[in-house]
Formats: structure tokens, sequence, C-alpha cells
């Protein structure tokens, strides 16, 4: 039995969005108005992460032009390089990357959530919503992949007209009382660069829309369509709202606060505006929580069709068609991390454990590609434009937020890059049962 091909472009694209768009839209852009001081430069600044992710996204989309194979990049790292690495990339998104990141948009979504349902705010109460969202969530994703990419794409639409909208009262609002802050900085090469960390930050996540390539109906097209499209969605939502806040608050302004959507909304609807902020805030978190456990299980199922995790994992709901199992252990350690709340170290190296595959994703399209070459393959269907030099280029770029983590952060990222090879010896246990299981066979 199989995953159930049942997802299009519209689904990969609004997964995409919905992988990216948490809560770092809404407290960035006053970090970066601080860094850069001027419209072009800030505007600039997100333009720049934008096509950074779009060439990001166009590498995996080559890659899965070329390897159409289940469990999207967890499959390209072992068709590349080893299920090895592999292996240990699927062991960074359960314990590091998916469930860190779903159990901190759980516990912000009840702190958002909790006025705006006139819920007392306690930390039993809080817990108590993050674990239901995150109960919610799993209960819908193992009715099968469609009720889950229903509801994730119902949350991306509801998401998306709700920025809308304060893009279009933003616009029309009265501008905010000027603030008066230190004169910022002259924009330069290391103030952009430094600018750049969470503008990337809040871009992060549009890998995710690989995990379901064995859902999808033709992932050849539609994967490298999908996640295009998700990617210049984030892109023109992100320098929209930026170019709003500039126009409603002035640079001097949005570097002051450090919740610049808040304060427009202030300004535009007055005494309501604190919950109308917190519902739409509450809303894009949930969609991340809907995303995250709805794409991850996908790799540690194919982690267990591929014999190296346990064989539970693999099996699908005879229903459904869901990985039931591996939805459960997920929502299982995102729950243990919601409730000790030791997911907060873990967020400090989310960003350089993901940036470390994606540029393993970058050097794997030069690996297949010689690959390619070597056995005269066909041409795929998507190439990466200006191949080799725009996938180096992306490729130095994750590099260096993985080294720029490893200088600001040591002691975190290490700590993280720890985890991650903790996963080798389990990697080595598995493996050895697989080829004793192979031996027994011959």
């Amino acid at each position: 039995m199989k995953l159930r091909r049942r997802l299009g472009t519209l689904d990969v694209a609004l997964v995409t969005i919905g992988g990216v768009i948490g809560s770092g839209i809404f407290r960035t852009p006053s970090v970066v108005a601080r860094d850069l001081g001027t419209p072009v430069a800030i505007l600039g600044a997100w333009v720049l992460g934008g096509l950074i992710s779009l060439l990001g996204a166009l590498v995996l989309g080559e890659l899965a032009a070329r390897r159409p194979l289940d469990g999207g990049l967890y499959a390209y790292l072992r068709d590349a390089f080893h299920p090895a690495l592999a292996f240990v990339f699927g062991w960074m998104l359960l314990f590091i990357a998916m469930s860190g990141g779903a159990a901190s948009a759980a516990i912000a979504f009840a702190g958002y959530a909790a006025p705006v349902l006139g819920i007392v705010s306690t930390p039993e109460s809080l817990g108590a919503l993050a674990i239901a969202a995150v109960l919610l969530f799993t209960a819908i994703n193992a009715l099968g992949v469609r009720a889950g990419a229903n509801t994730q794409n119902g949350f991306m639409i509801a998401k998306i007209l709700a920025f809308a909208l304060f893009i279009v009262l933003a616009l029309a609002a009265p501008h905010a009382p000027s603030v008066s802050v230190a004169a910022a900085p002259q924009p330069s090469l290391g103030l952009l660069g430094v600018a750049m960390l969470p503008v990337l930050f809040s871009y992060l996540g549009w890998g995710p829309g690989t995990y379901v390539s064995a859902e999808i109906r033709d992932p050849v097209r539609s994967l490298p369509r999908g996640l295009a499209l998700g990617v210049l969605g984030v892109t023109a939502i992100y320098v929209a709202i930026n170019a709003v806040l500039i126009h409603a608050l002035g640079i001097a302004g949005l570097a002051a606060t450090t919740t610049p959507i808040a304060d427009v909304a202030r300004v535009a609807f007055g005494p309501i505006a604190q919950r109308i902020v917190g519902a739409v805030v509450a809303l894009s978190l949930l969609g991340f929580v809907s995303n995250q456990l709805l794409t991850a299980p996908r790799v540690y199922y194919q982690m267990g069709v591929d014999g190296l995790f346990f064989r539970a994992f693999a099996k699908l709901d005879p229903r459904t068609g869901a990985p039931i199992v591996a939805i459960i252990i997920q929502a299982i350690i995102v729950i243990t991390l919601t409730v000790s709340r030791s997911y907060d170290q873990l967020l400090n190296y989310i960003t350089s454990a993901d940036f470390l595959f994606l540029m393993l994703a970058g050097v794997a399209l030069f690996v297949i590609r010689a690959r390619d070459a070597r056995d005269s393959a066909p041409p795929p269907y998507m190439k990466v434009p200006f191949h080799p030099y725009s996938t180096a280029l992306f490729t130095a770029i994750a590099f260096s937020i993985v080294a720029g983590a490893l200088y600001k952060a040591p002691t975190d990222t290490l700590i993280g890059w720890g985890i991650i090879a903790s996963g080798l010896p389990v990697y080595a246990i598995f493996s050895a049962r697989k080829r004793a299981r192979s031996e027994s066979v011959d």
C-alpha cells in the first residue's frame, strides 16, 4: 500500500506559503528598519530575501524534476550522497526543526488566542490551548492528506485575505504619531548582511513542500511550479506589508516599535486593534502548526519504507491512506516539547540546522547533474536558470548563514549539530537490521 496522490500545484504552493509565514513577519520588519534606515534599502532587503528563497526553491524544483522520489529532500540527499545523511536529515526534522517549530508555534498561538477567546492567561490554560491545537491537527491529518491539505489550504487562504485586508486598511489609515529616534546608520554591505539574517529567518520554511512528493499527482511538474509560486506569493506579501508599514509609521516609527503591525492596526481600528491583531497572529501560527504536522510525518514514513526506521512508521491506515504512526509520534514529541518548554534552546539553532541541509541540497544538484550527464539521462522538465553560477551562489549563501550562526552562537549551534550527529548510531542500528533481514531472505 502506498501514499495516495491527491495533491496538485495549488496545494504545493499553499503548503509552501504555510511553511514560511509564521510569526517572523510580525516582528522582523522593525529589526530590518533599524539596521538599514531607508525605504529603498529595507524593501530591497525583503526583495533580495525572496530572490534567495526563490533560488533555493528552484534548486529543489530541479532536484524534484530529475528525481521525482518519495520523501522530497530526504530522498534527494539519499540519492546524491548516502542513506546515512538522509537519515540524519529526517532525525533533525523529528527532534529539532519540525517538532521544535510546531511546539513553539503552538505555545505562541495560545498566548495570542487566549485574550481573543476570553480565556484567562495562566500557564495551565495556555498549555491546554496549545496541546488542544496540536491534537486537533493530529486528528485532521490522520483523516488523510486531502483532509490535512484542505485544512491547511483553508487557513492559508484566510491568512492571505487577512494580510490583504491589513494592507488596504494600512494604506487608508492615518499616519501614526511620529516617533523620535536616533538616526539610523547609512546602509552598507555589512549592515545589509546583518539585516538579511532576520529576513531569511522570516522566509525559512519553503522546503516542506517536497516532503509530500509521494502524494502529488504529477511531482515532476507540480513540485517546481508549486514551490516557485509559493515563494513568489510570500515575497509579494512580505514586500507589500513592509511598504505599508513604512507608509503608515515612517522609518523612525517602524524602527522604534517591536509591534509594527499592531501599531498600524491600532491607528486603523482603535481600541479593538489588539484583538484583531491577536486573531490574525493566532491564525498565522495555527496555520503553521497545521503545516508542520501535515508535512514532516511523510519523511518519517519514507524512512520506515526504506527500512531505516521503525517498520510501524511505514504503515498506512487502510481507510485514509495516512501514515498514522508517523503522525502520532510527531504529535507526541511536539506535545512533550510544548509541556516541557525545552524547545526554547532548540529554536536558537533551527535556522542553522535547516540551512545546513539546504546547503547540501545545492551540492546535491551538482552531484546529480554530473551523474545524469555521465549516464546520458534525458533533460529534466525544468532547470535552475544560470546554473552553475546561481546554484553555487545559493550554496555559498546557505554556507555563510551556517558559518554565521556558528560564529554568533557557537554553543547552541554545536548542540544542534550534536543532536543531528546523535542520529548516526541510530542509523547504524537500523542499517544493520536491514542488512540482517536481507541476508536471511537470501
